[in-house]
């Protein structure tokens, strides 16, 4: 099902077809009588008597053609608030057999002056789906149009929604490819098409990767016969040459475990392995679509975890980028030897005002906090409470979650000058955490989201319907725009 929305000044005479109208929280619906017929407003006031008013929306069917939608509003309302309303209204027309509906602007009683913009915002967030591959594809359009005084939304903030809206949908789109299409060669070709929107590329192949001494990402990617790579995103959207913000995400394409192999149960879940870089990746298409006005380094490090003869095997010790030696204890716990070059890398590179990184990272995360919130690990107090503040409002969670030098021991290694899993059992996301804040070499301001519960839904949140969530697009661009544009 796609949605198109027109606005329209007015409607001339009675609308005929599905009206949508906006009251207050007891439903009190004398302020819309003008908008519709004595006979509509006795029909719903009856029905009211025994109506659920504990609900946000009520629907009202006055014959085969025309249904009233009664949405229950707050004069103050947050965005989120607003965004779920418009998500709500999604969930009824999608399974509705009608197509199309008038909104009326001017019966919204609420004080947030963009109140119209993040309504439709959330509606257009709960219609994506994925059927790229389905046969028998739906074509369903449903027509949304919006009318009345108080259905502007300036051209900036039309931009803001659409960009927020595309580079969610484009790590949603990213993340909902099954392995055998999106594999780090053909992830790589994604991504240098993004060009076309001014952002300037970089791609480090094997042969460049070998040559920077990255042997912690190629170790993971050496089993696969797909290429390993690390690609760069550079938006300058500011003339001058002030410290870019940097944001690093985990590409792992698919993840077998390695030889410590995963169990077959869910494996096919592990194409969303990539998560964190689809995010990044979603991130650096908004903020160039939107010409952020913001210096923003995006970096993925893009690679496939197999089985095969030339596999990495438990046991093995590689160098890192860093210059440290890490001893491979389980080939599962790669996506920390990605971002560990990948963000020694950035900082020495780019040396900027911060570096986040996203990641899949740890099935303990989803232990501790299941699929509410994101644990956020950081060395900054400041930063993390910007992530904390950006995340509530955009209902994109996060909890931090500690780090301390008395889990060191957990990942020293006899062998070498670490160990990439904590084999005394516990705290595993934490150690796992610790284990990447020892290749920030500078004290940059550094955090880590690990993203394994929020970045797919089996059964669909607030502002998506099932499948892969774009975690972390909105939220990065609300930390953005807060804060550092």
């Amino acid at each position: 099902m796609s949605i198109k929305i027109s606005f329209k000044k007015s409607i001339l005479g009675k609308i005929s077809s599905n009206l949508v109208l906006f009251v207050d929280e007891k439903f009190n619906i004398k302020l819309i009588r003008k908008y519709i017929s004595s006979s509509e407003f006795s029909f719903i006031s009856d029905l009211l008597k025994t109506s659920d008013l504990k609900k946000k929306l009520l629907i009202f069917e006055l014959s085969s053609k025309k249904k009233i939608v009664l949405i229950s509003i707050k004069k103050s309302m947050n965005n989120y608030e607003i965004e779920n309303l418009g998500a709500e209204l999604h969930g009824m027309i999608n399974n509705a057999k009608s197509t199309e509906y008038f909104v009326n602007s001017d019966s919204i009683i609420s004080s947030n002056k963009n109140f119209i913009g993040h309504f439709l915002h959330g509606l257009k967030l709960k219609s994506y789906n994925f059927r790229k591959y389905k046969t028998k594809n739906e074509k369903k359009l449903i027509n949304i149009n919006v009318f009345g005084k108080k259905n502007n939304t300036s051209v900036k903030d039309q931009l803001k929604f659409r960009s927020l809206e595309e580079g969610t949908f484009y790590a949603r789109d990213l993340v909902s490819e099954p392995g055998n299409v999106l594999h780090p060669d053909e992830y790589v070709k994604r991504i240098k098409s993004l060009k076309k929107y001014g952002l300037k590329i970089n791609i480090y192949d094997q042969k460049k990767l070998k040559k920077l001494g990255m042997n912690a990402l190629l170790g993971v990617g050496q089993g696969s016969i797909r290429g390993s790579y690390l690609v760069t995103m550079e938006w300058k959207g500011l003339k001058n040459n002030s410290k870019p913000l940097a944001f690093i995400g985990k590409g792992v394409c698919f993840d077998t475990g390695g030889y410590s192999l995963k169990p077959a149960k869910f494996m096919e879940d592990m194409t969303y392995d990539m998560a964190g870089s689809a995010a990044v990746v979603g991130l650096m298409m908004n903020l160039a679509l939107r010409k952020a006005k913001i210096n923003v380094i995006g970096v993925v490090g893009l690679v496939e975890n197999m089985v095969s003869g030339n596999a990495q095997r438990p046991g093995d010790i590689v160098k890192s980028y860093s210059g440290k030696t890490i001893e491979i204890l389980n080939t599962d716990a790669e996506g920390r030897l990605v971002l560990a070059d990948a963000i020694t890398f950035t900082e020495k590179k780019y040396k900027p005002k911060f570096i986040i990184d996203l990641a899949t990272l740890t099935g303990a995360i989803i232990v501790s906090l299941g699929s509410e919130y994101a644990g956020l690990f950081s060395n900054d107090e400041k930063l993390s409470k910007e992530l904390i503040d950006a995340g509530k409002k955009v209902e994109e969670k996060l909890w931090r979650m500690p780090l301390h030098e008395n889990f060191d021991k957990l990942i020293n290694s006899k062998n070498a000058d670490m160990q990439n899993i904590n084999y005394v059992g516990g705290a595993g996301s934490t150690t796992a955490a610790q284990f990447l804040q020892r290749f920030i070499l500078n004290k940059t301001p550094w955090a880590h989201l690990d993203i394994a519960g929020m970045a797919f839904s089996k059964y669909g949140g607030a502002l998506n319907s099932g499948g892969a969530t774009g975690y972390g697009v909105r939220l990065l661009n609300q930390l953005i725009e807060d804060y550092y544009e």
